[in-house]
């Protein structure tokens, strides 16, 4: 099945949700390349970028799940290989 490269960025304004965040990222954890997550404490949020490579419905599905999370909001940007 062919895959695409993306980047998703995510921005944590609940904290609360931050372990239900966690447990769909290690569900897709195969398919991440990468991870990166900065606290921003003067704002009280966390920015994360995840890179990932896996098809489209995959990408699409963990960004969605991640959107539905409570004070959570996700926005994909996709390669084009």
């Amino acid at each position: 099945m062919e895959t695409r490269v993306a980047v998703i960025g995510i921005i944590v304004e609940n904290k609360e949700s931050v372990p239900e965040l966690n447990k769909l990222l290690s569900e897709y954890g195969d398919n991440i390349i990468g991870r990166m997550g900065i606290p921003y404490h003067k704002k009280q949020i966390n920015v994360i970028s995840i890179v990932i490579d896996a098809p489209q419905d995959i990408i699409n599905a963990l960004s969605g799940k991640i959107g539905r999370l409570g004070g959570v909001h996700a926005k994909t940007a996709y390669s084009n290989v």
